[in-house]
C-alpha cells in the first residue's frame, strides 16, 4: 500500500498543472511571475525527463483566461489540455477520469490560484484517498497571505508541500543513474539559478569542460 513515507518516483506519481494561463497569472502577487513561469516549466521538464504522466487543464480559455503558457505546453506538445468551466478541477468528470486513468495515487499538483484552483481539488483528492503534493513555488495566489493560508489549510488536511527542485532531485535521487544524469544537469543549469551556476563552474573549472554556447 502506498504511503506518504514513500519517496516520490517516476513510477508512483503524476504531475498535474492547473490553469497556468495569462489571466490567472495577472492576479498572482505572492511570487515574481517570471520566476513562477521558470519554476513551472522546469517542473514540467523534470516530468519529461523521467517519463512521468502529466495532466494539463485550463479554465474558460477563449472567454476569459487565455491559452496555457506556450512555454509550458511546448514541453509536452502531445498532451491535450482538459478544458473546464469549473473553478474546481475535481468537479470536472473528464479531469477525474484522466487522473484515474494514470493509476497513480501520488498527485503532484501546481495551480493558479493557490486559494482556489489548487486548494479545492487538493482537498477533494485527499478525501478520495489520494496523496497530494502541492508544489508551492509553481503555484501562485492573489496575495502572500492568500497563498500561505491556503497552503496551511491543505497541509492541515494532509497535503505535503514541496518545491519543483525537490521533486526533480527526488526523482533522480542517485547520481549513478546515468540514463537521466545529463538531462537533469542540463535542466539545473537552465532553470536552477545559483545551483545551475555552481554546476557550470564545476564543469568548466574543475572538470575542464569547454565553455558552452548559449
Amino acid at each position: 500500500m502506498m504511503s506518504k513515507f514513500d519517496l516520490l518516483d517516476p513510477q508512483n506519481s503524476t504531475l498535474i498543472f492547473i490553469d497556468h494561463q495569462p489571466q490567472m497569472s495577472f492576479g498572482v502577487a505572492n511570487i515574481d511571475r517570471q520566476q513562477l513561469k521558470n519554476n513551472t516549466v522546469a517542473l514540467a521538464k523534470a516530468g519529461k525527463i523521467f517519463n512521468v504522466p502529466v495532466i494539463y487543464t485550463s479554465v474558460e480559455t477563449e472567454s476569459f483566461s487565455g491559452y496555457i503558457w506556450p512555454e509550458l505546453l511546448a514541453v509536452h506538445p502531445e498532451s491535450k489540455p482538459i478544458e473546464r468551466t469549473s473553478m474546481n478541477s475535481w468537479e470536472d468528470a473528464k479531469f477525474v477520469e484522466a487522473v484515474e486513468k494514470t493509476g497513480r495515487k501520488k498527485l503532484v499538483i501546481s495551480a493558479l490560484w493557490t486559494e482556489v484552483c489548487l486548494t479545492f481539488p487538493a482537498l477533494m483528492a485527499l478525501k478520495e484517498g489520494y496523496e497530494v503534493y502541492v508544489v508551492t513555488d509553481t503555484s501562485g495566489g492573489t496575495s502572500v497571505d492568500a497563498h500561505e493560508r491556503s497552503v496551511q489549510r491543505m497541509v492541515q488536511a494532509g497535503a505535503i508541500p514541496v518545491t519543483w527542485q525537490q521533486v526533480l532531485l527526488e526523482y533522480q535521487r542517485d547520481w549513478s543513474r546515468k540514463e537521466t544524469y545529463d538531462a537533469v544537469m542540463d535542466l539545473v543549469r537552465e532553470h536552477s539559478g545559483a545551483y545551475g551556476m555552481g554546476v557550470d563552474y564545476a564543469y568548466t573549472m574543475v572538470h575542464k569542460a569547454p565553455a558552452r554556447q548559449a
